[in-house]
């Protein structure tokens, strides 16, 4: 993952300002939803994953450090995580992901915690 977990990784192919909503986005296990929201902010880059029915309908935000690649032709976005691991994280509150530090911080701990960056 990058040195940053709410940066995207170099090799990752992102784009900034390109718009990545109803992109698939794939677990390394498998398909896990689509991307509801996004943002290029720097520092604070992260994807809002729709889950679907797989996890009843929740909502994940994933830090845009998870993304490990970006596939434009096909509209897919692979995450460096898995299936459970998304499935367990944090539960994305609306209301508080925008401008909560702590908020930031505990989804960031999760992920980071996870797997080396």
């Amino acid at each position: 993952m990058s040195d940053s977990i709410w940066g995207y990784q170099p090799t990752a192919g992102h784009i900034p300002g390109n718009d990545l909503i109803g992109y698939k986005v794939e677990a390394t296990d498998g398909s896990i939803g689509k991307v509801d929201k996004h943002s290029d902010d720097v520092n604070s880059s992260y994807l809002v994953v729709d889950t679907g029915v797989w996890i009843f309908g929740k909502h994940v935000l994933l830090p845009a450090g998870t993304v490990r690649a970006i596939d434009q032709t096909e509209r897919k976005i692979f995450v460096d995580l898995t299936k459970d691991e998304i499935k367990d994280s944090p539960e994305f509150d609306k209301d508080k992901h925008v401008g909560d530090a702590g908020y930031h911080e505990q989804v960031g701990s999760y992920y980071t915690n996870r797997r080396p960056i």
